[in-house]
């Protein structure tokens, strides 16, 4: 039960920052790209704050040190995307961007020596190829800032692996509000040293701050540090690549975008991958039916007496 509300939560997640993303995308052709990051993640912080302070338990300094931490990985997320978009296509960006449903696996078998289930595998393969012919109607030309969309990848497989690990032994509120925080400092110290105000009102702009600070930063990431808890990095990765799929239906409401057959395969390919990924494997299947047995004695059928890793 808590996987599938962990799924179903991380699921609303990703369709909130699906349906921000037109919105968010409007607001930055009117104001600077690290302005609009400054104001949203002070905005979130603020918000946050209060809530931590009575739902928390006691900010200590590892808490700080993890925060900060995937604080640093989610600006560069953000700052990288950003930086990608002024050099290459936006279909590049996305492409290469929702290639971290393969880093993730990979970084988490290099790292934390997780291994690779074969449901993962093949729901890994679905959905970057529906990755491919979503964003990238099904061609791709690259340039040099395609290696700044790829470092976004990066950024956001470690932010997805190091959230899981962490908020599996701190308070994630805590967590949640110190890496937002992180965020709105080096949004605000990039911001003034491209020589923009932070503080500076726009009124046409309110509508959407409140919603992505509220629900697309506050709720989303609350959601995602806490329910990570329950579900694999690799998991998370490919429900997060539904995300262009409710961008794209969105923008199809709002701005009358429409999908051509290319990025509805992409997206039929996308939900056939997070079905695969739910899926256990024939291994688990065999240990549910199976009859359960009497503990053996520790070292029975290890000699080294200690647990094997899966």
């Amino acid at each position: 039960m808590n996987k599938f509300k962990a799924a179903v939560l991380l699921l609303t997640t990703t369709f909130f920052w699906g349906v921000t993303f037109t919105v968010v995308k409007q607001a930055v052709e009117s104001v600077d790209v690290f302005v609009f990051l400054a104001q949203r993640f002070i905005l979130a912080f603020i918000l946050i704050l209060p809530i931590s302070a009575i739902k928390g338990r006691q900010l200590n300094r590892r808490t700080v040190r993890q925060g900060c931490f995937m604080g640093l990985f989610l600006f560069g997320a953000y700052a990288f995307q950003t930086l990608a978009l002024q050099y290459t296509s936006a279909s590049n960006t996305a492409f290469l961007t929702g290639l971290n449903v393969v880093m993730v696996p990979v970084i988490a078998s290099l790292i934390l020596r997780h291994r690779i289930a074969m449901p993962i595998k093949i729901a890994v393969a679905l959905s970057v190829a529906g990755l491919f012919l979503l964003c990238g109607n099904g061609t791709l030309n690259f340039n040099s800032g395609d290696v700044l969309a790829a470092a976004c990848a990066i950024c956001v497989s470690l932010h997805l692996i190091y959230t899981g690990e962490f908020a599996r032994s701190s308070d994630f509120y805590w967590l949640t509000a110190v890496q937002l925080g992180m965020v709105a400092m080096l949004s605000s110290v990039f911001a003034l040293a491209r020589g923009k105000q932070v503080l500076i009102w726009y009124p046409h702009l309110l509508w959407t701050l409140l919603v992505c600070a509220v629900i697309a930063t506050v709720f989303a990431f609350l959601v995602q540090t806490s329910m990570q808890r329950y579900i694999s990095h690799t998991k998370t990765a490919l429900i997060f690549c539904t995300e262009p799929v409710f961008a794209a239906i969105y923008a199809w409401f709002a701005i009358n975008e429409r999908l051509g057959l290319y990025g509805i395969a992409g997206a039929l390919l996308i939900l056939a991958g997070m079905i695969v990924s739910i899926m256990p494997e024939k291994e688990e299947q065999e240990t549910i039916a199976a009859p359960q047995k009497e503990p053996a004695a520790p070292g029975a059928d290890n000699p080294d007496g200690c647990q094997a890793i899966k």
